[in-house]
């Protein structure tokens, strides 16, 4: 299950684009072997309140364009796809049947503004966001190099399976 709510006004954001949203965390997570009924939390909000979290939870007084929240912890810090078929989670990490992977909060105001900058679409700036924050979810992260190569690699084929990239 994933559950978005959108707690800003200053970046419009349709259905249609909430809709590609949801399909792409959903594929994120079947790539990734994740076979078991599960829960994704995803906000979106501007500049001024993921500054706060940033700053609450980071200590790191500036806004960013996502922050994600894991609620997994795993059995060591590398995580690759067969940790879901082979590893036992408390049930403390499960609502009601469903295995929660965790929160994301994504700025919407700074996507818009991060796609112009790259030029690229809004729509390409945040299913990059979504997907790069449900990759640390799942425990990829990028703070090595090796690391930051396998996540990059990851983001991109997903973008091309969804036939978004930076020309979109």
């Amino acid at each position: 299950m994933i559950f978005i709510d959108n707690r800003q006004t200053k970046v419009t954001l349709d259905k249609e684009t909430e809709d590609i949203l949801t399909k792409i965390i959903d594929y994120c997570l079947k790539v990734e072997k994740v076979y078991i009924d599960y829960e994704v939390s995803v906000i979106f909000i501007d500049n001024a309140q993921i500054r706060e979290i940033n700053r609450e939870y980071r200590k790191i007084d500036k806004e960013t364009d996502v922050l994600s929240f894991p609620m997994l912890e795993y059995p060591s810090k590398k995580v690759y796809k067969d940790v879901y078929l082979n590893y036992k989670f408390d049930d403390s990490f499960f609502d009601e049947g469903r295995l929660v992977f965790g929160d994301i909060a994504i700025s919407l105001e700074k996507a818009k503004a991060q796609s112009i900058e790259y030029g690229h679409s809004f729509l390409r700036e945040i299913c990059y966001l979504t997907i790069h924050s449900v990759l640390h979810l799942l425990g990829y992260d990028h703070i090595e190099e090796d690391d930051k190569i396998i996540m990059r690699k990851r983001e991109e084929e997903i973008l091309e399976n969804f036939n978004i990239n930076r020309n979109l």
